[in-house]
């Protein structure tokens, strides 16, 4: 058990996060309980009763028959963590850097759109949370609030975690989906900047959606309902666009949607010049900010964007929503790591669960990873204190490993750490969510 009078908290450079395990125990000694079951299964099972149908489909469903979904949990099962023994972890340390910032961990909120369908909220209450508890946030293009609504949001968290001065002023990160209309994707850029974005990383597996079964059955498009446009309809550039298609969003709520979308999903491919030339135009309006690539699966395409110049790149299969039969996620960032870990900064995404995962990612050579579902799922339940008790549970999760595996930094993460067995794909007969 964590012990709130140990002489080692005042030593230690984050907060002890592992104290959050010992409030859920003793809340029973005051008449109160734990506000919801954290395991992934329950956090699923919860969100599934508390959100529509539509909401619940969207969330939950990925491409074809969810075997790349499969496979990004499977590959995780295959390493094992191998704890050291008697190492001194007492005064262990979360904390972390990425891109010169100081983080509290290692992990990062990925950016997902359309947050209004989970929590009238969207994503406000997301970006508030990680700013109070120093992990960097991720603002999509598809969100459901103005960049700048987000952006105070997360100064709001900010504000809240200046008061605690073991919780530093994490980072955020804008996510581009490129339109295609340059002029929008500069003032999309010079906005996120204005608003104190820290680096971009530009999304290249989703030129349109994965065909995903539920979805398509069920008419499941948000923003042809009017939802999630809201980064559109507040840009002065988009705004111009609509009024000289004489597209009045008030009235024409699912025409504006429509209008947004197209502009950056819907079958339009581009190059590596083009992601080349959106590097370049952040770079220009940001004085040099960081921009990574995200969806990287193949160790060439790493290797072209450190060639090209790239600060960094996700590695991602977009958690198993574009492409069906893919390889996992986490197999590809063993092979890229290895080839490219130390030419660029490597990150990674799609399939995270716990901080076992997370250990893992980092073993592998991930020097950052983002989470999705799980604050999905908590955002669903109970809005901002479902977020917050769903991220500081992850964060508990992770300092309580470190303590019983002997870890005493997130530099000590490394290979050395786990024991692999070779990969396999045979995939399980009974449909996993998980």
């Amino acid at each position: 058990m964590s012990d709130p009078n140990s002489p080692h908290i005042k030593n230690r450079d984050t907060p002890q996060w592992g104290l959050y395990q010992r409030e859920q125990f003793w809340k029973a000694n005051e008449g109160e309980v734990p506000l919801f079951n954290t395991h992934p299964d329950k956090l699923e099972e919860l969100a599934n009763k508390k959100l529509s149908e539509n909401g619940w489909l969207y969330a939950s469903s990925n491409a074809g028959l969810s075997h790349t979904h499969l496979a990004n949990r499977q590959a995780f099962f295959r390493h094992k963590i191998l704890p050291r023994q008697l190492v001194d972890t007492n005064e262990r340390s979360t904390r972390t850097t990425i891109f010169g910032h100081s983080v509290s961990a290692p992990i990062g909120i990925a950016p997902i759109g359309i947050n209004k369908i989970y929590n009238q909220h969207g994503e406000l209450p997301v970006a508030t949370v990680a700013g109070e508890l120093g992990i960097p946030y991720s603002l999509s293009t598809a969100g459901s609030f103005p960049i700048e609504a987000v952006a105070a949001a997360n100064d709001a968290g900010r504000a809240r975690a200046a008061a605690t001065e073991k919780v530093p002023q994490a980072p955020r990160f804008y996510q581009l989906y490129m339109p295609h209309d340059d002029e929008l994707t500069i003032s999309l850029l010079t906005r996120a900047h204005e608003s104190g974005f820290a680096a971009c990383m530009l999304t290249t597996d989703t030129w349109q959606l994965g065909w995903r079964h539920d979805d398509v059955a069920t008419s499941n498009y948000a923003f042809y309902r009017g939802i999630g446009a809201d980064l559109g309809l507040s840009d002065p550039v988009f705004q111009r666009r609509m009024a000289e298609r004489g597209i009045d969003p008030a009235k024409q709520p699912e025409e504006a949607g429509a209008m947004w979308i197209d502009q950056v999903w819907h079958g339009r491919a581009f190059s590596w010049d083009k992601a080349v030339w959106a590097r370049e135009q952040w770079r220009r309006i940001s004085g040099g900010k960081p921009f990574l690539i995200k969806g990287i699966q193949r160790v060439d395409d790493a290797e072209k964007a450190v060639a090209l110049g790239f600060e960094g790149i996700v590695v991602s299969n977009h958690a198993g929503r574009q492409v069906d039969g893919a390889v996992a996620s986490l197999d590809a960032l063993e092979k890229i790591a290895a080839a490219v870990g130390d030419r660029i900064v490597v990150t990674f995404d799609s399939g995270i669960r716990g901080a076992a995962d997370v250990v893992k990612a980092l073993a592998l050579g991930a020097k950052f990873v983002f989470i999705g579902r799980l604050w999905i799922w908590g955002l669903s339940i109970m809005g901002e204190a479902g977020v917050r008790h769903v991220l500081k549970g992850l964060l508990a999760d992770l300092d309580i490993l470190m303590n019983v595996a002997g870890i005493q930094k997130i530099a000590d993460i490394d290979r050395s750490l786990l024991e692999s067995y070779p990969p396999g794909y045979g995939l399980l007969a009974e449909k996993s969510k998980l």
